[in-house]
């Protein structure tokens, strides 16, 4: 009868051992699955502070302009190239193309 309950301890035991080694390896893969997370995770914050520094320095009103002259032909509006439109007209059909200006 000792013989029994010692043997049906040892088994105990050892289903215990390997439950432990199981969970012990399964907290190992996790943790460096969390290392590689967090490292992943500075890479892309280090990125996107570059990338938003990047944006600040393109889209000063200097630099906006002179792509805007250089690129889109465009220019600065000027009295002489102006059009006022006048709603009531506008609304109600008549060429305002020919307006005054």
């Amino acid at each position: 009868m000792i013989t029994r309950l010692n043997v049906l301890l040892l088994l105990a035991l050892l289903a215990s051992c390997i439950y432990l080694v199981q969970v012990s390896y399964n907290a190992r893969r996790l943790f460096a699955e969390l290392d590689q997370a967090q490292s992943a995770e500075n890479r892309l914050n280090t990125e996107f502070e570059r990338l938003q520094t990047e944006q600040r320095s393109q889209a000063t009103p200097l630099l906006v302009e002179k792509t805007a002259r250089q690129k889109l032909n465009m220019r600065t509006a000027t009295p002489a190239i102006t059009r006022y439109v006048d709603y009531e007209r506008a609304a109600s059909g008549v060429d305002t193309a020919k307006g005054a200006k």
